[in-house]
């Protein structure tokens, strides 16, 4: 079953050229994307395309069937009416690289205000499912503590707990190692392999090239706003075929 799609897309920001050219990609239920490229190459663009969270100049948007954009008789992209984006908004989840947590939220605060105040749901039931998370990502005795009394390890598996509280169907991971040092990308790793042995369906965006060869199903190698090679991620990072891709992993001494 495809979760998620974008076709033929297009971004650019004011007179830069393209930062998207055209890019399209599908993932399927229980797959782990990952996504690799140098700095600049639309990574984090697409993934903010993906999320809503920046407009499309042109292209398609589609979610499990349900068209989120698509092009108008005009040629500029068309959004679907509010109350079908916020049907889609439901669908996936999004962990930033810097944690975006509210600072003058607790832990607990972070994880559930959503659910309650975005999906209207059970009270208890939120908090039930909230702790369960907590304790899922090692964090049971922080629910009462706020951010700036967490390592970054911590704030990101909150960020992560506060995405899947969201019950998802897909999470967006935007480089969700970068902000953190050596020791701690560990931890943030180990949960996102686990995720992925429980069958989520993830895109990650990500520099930790080993880390995309071993958890990621396929490998998605950016540059210049395009797709250049993607495929199997063991194929593409240990014998990939486009000179660019050879060149990039080349530099990252693999």
């Amino acid at each position: 079953m495809e979760i998620f799609s974008i076709n033929d897309v297009r971004k650019s920001f004011s007179t830069q050229t393209d930062v998207l050219c055209g890019m399209s990609l599908s993932v399927q239920k229980g797959e782990v994307v990952a996504i690799i490229g140098p700095s600049g190459s639309g990574k984090s663009t697409l993934l903010r395309c993906a999320t809503l969270l920046e407009t499309m100049d042109s292209g398609e948007l589609v979610y499990e069937g349900i068209k989120a954009a698509w092009n108008g008789p005009a040629g500029n992209v068309v959004y679907a009416p509010e109350e079908t984006l916020k049907k889609i908004k439901s669908k996936f989840g999004l962990v930033f690289q810097n944690f975006n947590l509210f600072p003058h939220y607790s832990v607990l605060k972070n994880v559930t205000d959503a659910p309650i105040c975005v999906q209207k749901r059970q009270k208890e039931e939120v908090f039930e499912e909230a702790l369960t998370l907590l304790k899922k990502m090692g964090l049971s005795d922080k629910a009462d503590a706020y951010p700036f009394q967490l390592s970054g390890g911590q704030q990101q598996r909150v960020s992560i707990a506060r995405a899947l509280a969201m019950n998802p169907d897909i999470l967006f991971f935007d480089e969700p190692t970068s902000a953190l040092d050596p020791e701690l990308t560990g931890e943030i790793l180990h949960v996102i392999r686990d995720l992925a042995e429980e069958k989520m369906t993830m895109v990650i965006v990500t520099h930790e090239i080993e880390f995309a060869r071993i958890v990621a199903n396929r490998v998605v190698f950016m540059d210049a706003g395009v797709i250049i090679e993607e495929g199997n991620s063991d194929k593409i990072i240990r014998n990939p075929e486009n000179e660019r891709t050879k060149a990039f992993l080349r530099k990252l001494n693999l």
